[in-house]
């Protein structure tokens, strides 16, 4: 539980690295995918310390069946988003297209602010051997949902 908690912030860690760091702007559908790693993190701590504290084992059993179904919640969302990246299927209607900001007219930004558009869902910003983010949210949300899932049945 404690591995998954670090797994799963060091995934939305690194989706926050390539936004402020990377200055890689999400779309929708990729603030979506990091619900689960919000949620999932916190919750397998909870697994964690159910584990080490003298509670009955079934609190911590279903952490973690919590924590994997989270992860394939995060695999449905980068399958989903990875389709529309590849225009497998479409995607959702109010993803923007990406634009050149908006001419604030010598007023301030908030007054423009309604312009502007996120990127569209259907460009991958970057692909790292040949997957895009949302590819590689997938495999890790499968990999993770694994570990959650073995975890949570495994014998003491």
């Amino acid at each position: 539980a404690l591995l998954l908690a670090i797994a799963m912030a060091a995934t939305v860690g690194g989706a926050l690295a390539f936004q402020h760091l990377g200055g890689y702007i999400p779309c929708k559908l990729c603030y979506e995918q990091r619900a689960p790693y919000y949620i999932g993190a916190p919750v397998m701590l909870l697994a964690f310390l159910a584990a080490v504290a003298p509670v009955p084992a079934i609190v911590s059993r279903l952490l973690l069946l919590a924590g994997a179904a989270l992860m394939a919640y995060g695999l449905y969302l980068g399958v989903y988003h990875s389709g529309v990246e590849w225009g497998w299927w479409p995607g959702p209607t109010d993803c923007g297209m990406v634009v050149a900001p908006p001419d604030t007219g010598g007023n301030g930004v908030l007054d423009a602010i309604d312009q502007v558009m996120p990127p569209s869902c259907d460009k991958a910003a970057l692909r790292i051997l040949g997957l895009s983010l949302a590819g590689w949210n997938a495999l890790i949300s499968l990999a993770l949902g694994a570990v959650a899932l073995r975890a949570a049945f495994a014998r003491s």
